[in-house]
């Protein structure tokens, strides 16, 4: 049976709380209150939880167009010419969209663990198409053949952390990124 179009009240409410969540999760990570955007959004929590059973649910609802924007960036990437360098182009945006709020990066790593959470999906979809990437990369023979997926991720995850927590330190991300790819390069 298909899905009944949303009154035009809940969606109203769901845009409304979108963007307070935008700007909560913003401010606070996304361990952010619920209370606080629904509070901001002007509506109960219970109705923050007739739209967002869960934490997970939310934040797929804030993340879905910008993981479904770094699969069709790797997606396009496959056919660059330069495997290594379209590798690393998807993991530079990859770690600056881990950067979009703090704890996402962590948030994304647990969520690809967890095939019932509302995020696994648009999370391994991103994870295959930058998967795709790798496999191009290493048989070209430009990254290391004991690189497997999950370590791009693992390093994307770490930097965005350090990142987080060194915000005084600008130029850090570049430098810590720039030691990364030397290190995936073939000895």
């Amino acid at each position: 049976m298909p899905e009944r179009p949303m009154r035009a009240d809940a969606r109203r409410n769901y845009e409304r709380l979108l963007a307070a969540a935008r700007d909560v999760v913003a401010e606070q990570g996304t361990d952010a209150s619920l209370e606080e955007v629904a509070r901001r959004a002007g509506v109960g929590i219970g109705t923050l939880y007739r739209h967002f059973p869960t934490r997970e649910a939310l934040l797929e609802a804030l993340l879905h167009d910008r993981f479904n924007g770094l699969r069709a960036h790797a997606e396009e990437l496959l056919g660059a010419d330069d495997p290594f360098e379209a590798l690393v182009g998807w993991m530079r945006r990859l770690g600056a969209g881990a950067l979009t709020y703090r704890g996402l990066a962590q948030t994304m790593m647990a969520a690809l663990q967890d095939e019932s959470s509302d995020l696994y999906a648009s999370c391994h979809d991103m994870r295959a198409a930058g998967d795709a990437l790798l496999v191009r990369a290493r048989e070209a023979g430009v990254v290391r053949p004991e690189v497997r997926s999950a370590d791009m991720l693992y390093l994307a995850a770490m930097l965005a952390s350090v990142t987080e927590h060194s915000p005084e330190d600008t130029e850090l991300r570049d430098r810590l990124f720039s030691y990364m790819v030397d290190g995936l390069r073939p000895r």
